[in-house]
């Protein structure tokens, strides 16, 4: 059945990781966009003691905020539940706890106020969160960088997302933080360590290229990290630590880049040289070199380059609410036995058939 407005006007809600988030989007019939508020709660102090997120007390930490930051994003934007047309959670993946939280809340929300709810994939948010701010119709290749995730995928409309390449064990966003630790910055690691490579000399220290010998577009960051963090031990001086943070970014940047230009090469081609927009979305992508290094790269292959300004690149709801606005303006929704997924790839016909990473009783993983 097709929504009675034209307009959508989206409570989005996002738990799935240490940040507590919630925003009103509005969209309009043509694809027009207005953020209307975006609330982020972050818990970063709370973890810092940890070096890294715990997720009881990231799920705690979701239930003692989630009715605030909700009404903080209703007020900010002037509009109470009833001039809603829906509501949208994360549903996965993510630390299935955090999720059950924002999720549930959404249900509880639907379930008073008759609204239809939108189950979101977290991932379909990131690859959604560069069109908040700018016009980027589909389809469009993207880039999905982040702490969790890492993979090249060709968006082909709302929801339909084909697998082009993926990390076979740490993502970039993981080798940054991982990094990071050993080279005893704090929590969060990835901005520390580009902070702390600012000046330094990157050629200084040789790192792995990882997957030299495949022609594929999948990536491996585990080589990289484990080098990484032998040459990080023996370190004392201030200059040495800059200079690894530097190599270490240059190197990440390098095979991002690398396998980013060979999906450029395919898709254009499978395109035929139409639609070349490539889109680059999630927390690593707020990272200045690995931003020009791809802008490069999309450039060199007659690629727009479009990423989401940094307030979208990191965690945030706005992107949870646009997806489901999207969906809900075709007339999708979910029911409210909706279930919390802890993993749940975007293109999973491509996970069950080639999984980079073994399923478990939890499913595939990317």
């Amino acid at each position: 059945m097709s929504p009675a407005t034209p307009y959508q006007t989206v409570l989005g809600l996002e738990t799935s990781c240490d940040e507590t988030a919630a925003a009103v989007v509005r969209l309009g019939p043509e694809g027009e966009t207005e953020v209307l508020s975006s609330v982020v709660a972050s818990q970063i102090a709370a973890h810092a003691p940890y070096g890294g997120v715990v997720p009881e007390i990231a799920a705690r930490a979701h239930v003692e905020m989630i009715d605030q930051i909700a009404a903080e994003a209703l007020a900010q934007a002037g509009l109470g539940y009833g001039q809603l047309t829906g509501v949208a959670a994360t549903a996965g993946p993510g630390l299935v706890g955090g999720v059950m939280v924002g999720l549930s809340f959404g249900k509880a929300v639907a379930l008073a106020r008759g609204l239809p709810l939108i189950a979101v994939n977290h991932l379909e948010g990131h690859a959604v969160s560069a069109r908040l701010a700018a016009h980027i119709p589909y389809p469009f290749l993207l880039l999905l960088v982040s702490g969790g995730h890492c993979q090249l995928l060709s968006v082909e409309g709302v929801g339909a997302c084909r697998r082009l390449g993926s990390t076979i064990d740490d993502a970039a966003g993981e080798a940054f933080d991982k990094i990071a630790k050993t080279l005893g910055l704090p929590y969060p690691g990835g901005p520390a360590l580009e902070k702390l490579a600012e000046g330094g000399d990157a050629a200084r220290y040789a790192l792995p290229r990882m997957l030299l010998g495949r022609k594929d577009c999948d990536f491996s960051f585990s080589g990289l990290k484990t080098a990484a963090a032998r040459l990080a031990e023996g370190l004392t001086e201030d200059i040495e630590r800059r200079d690894l943070a530097a190599a270490v970014q240059t190197a990440i940047a390098a095979q991002l880049a690398e396998r980013s230009d060979r999906a450029m090469a395919a898709y254009a081609q499978a395109r035929g040289g139409q639609d070349l927009s490539f889109v680059v979305a999630g927390g690593v992508a707020a990272n200045k070199t690995v931003r020009r290094v791809l802008e490069a790269a999309a450039a060199k292959r007659g690629f727009s380059f479009t990423a989401p300004p940094l307030a979208y690149c990191t965690d945030n709801a706005a992107m949870i609410a646009l997806a489901g606005a999207e969906r809900l303006a075709l007339g999708q929704s979910d029911p409210l036995d909706a279930a919390a997924r802890p993993r749940w790839p975007l293109d999973e016909a491509a996970s069950l058939a080639n999984p980079t990473h073994q399923p478990g009783r939890k499913g595939a993983k990317a």
